[in-house]
């Protein structure tokens, strides 16, 4: 996925611009410290007290010039506005959290809000095109035949959420200003190794040919995840 984020960010802005990004559920920071460490200037919201500590810990730890580039606030994705002014940021991500929201509408009009002209939404959801897929290679195919008319799931930190269709987000983007220009499937063939697996010597090549899936039909169509990139207009 960081890999087809920065393909996005690289096709819309100057080389070497320095960005401004605001995480939307940043969680411990990765996405937030990878690109501060390139030179951008990133803002990370979260609402989890335990993941604003994790990310204040791992960016006590990196050198004084990244850290003078991230911005850490604990609060709500739903409340950009309280935070932000309108067309403050030229990225926004939100991955991975609108399957705990109930209602994603409201919250993706507020992201839209906070793009500059030409800015970029990134988004990372659950494939609700796909949920039979985990327990159909899993063999539970009574799991997989109840996947197939839904888009709630339990994921595997036991918690029920909700997932995402393509064609339901795709009119969405378009209707709060920021149509979908690019999207990508995430863990095409990697979703069913089991948490904490050990990173595979070949790692390299297992990242070429879930990138080289996550672009392509019809693999794309079937990934866990969907990564969807939207441009304010």
């Amino acid at each position: 996925m960081a890999r087809q984020l920065d393909e996005q960010m690289a096709g819309r802005f100057p080389v070497g611009q320095r960005l401004r990004v605001l995480d939307v559920g940043m969680g411990q920071g990765t996405q937030a410290l990878r690109l501060a460490r390139i030179g951008h200037q990133v803002t990370g919201l979260e609402q989890d007290a335990r993941m604003v500590a994790a990310a204040r810990e791992s960016l006590s730890t990196e050198p004084e010039g990244i850290r003078e580039r991230v911005r850490i606030i604990e609060g709500d994705g739903r409340d950009t506005g309280v935070h932000f002014l309108p067309g403050s940021f030229d990225v926004v991500l939100c991955h991975g959290v609108l399957m705990y929201v109930e209602e994603p509408d409201p919250l993706l009009a507020g992201l839209a809000r906070m793009l500059a002209p030409g800015g970029l939404l990134s988004l990372l959801v659950r494939n609700g095109d796909a949920l039979a897929m985990r327990p159909g290679l899993a063999g539970d195919w009574a799991g997989a035949l109840g996947a197939f008319d839904t888009t709630a799931y339990r994921n595997r930190l036991g918690l029920d959420v909700r997932a995402d269709r393509l064609g339901t987000l795709t009119r969405t983007l378009a209707g709060i200003g920021a149509p979908l220009q690019a999207w990508y499937g995430v863990r095409v063939f990697t979703d069913t190794a089991a948490d904490g697996a050990q990173v595979p010597d070949d790692v390299e090549a297992l990242l070429a040919v879930e990138e080289r899936a996550g672009r392509s039909d019809p693999y794309r169509g079937v990934a866990a995840l969907l990564h969807l990139c939207g441009v304010r207009g």
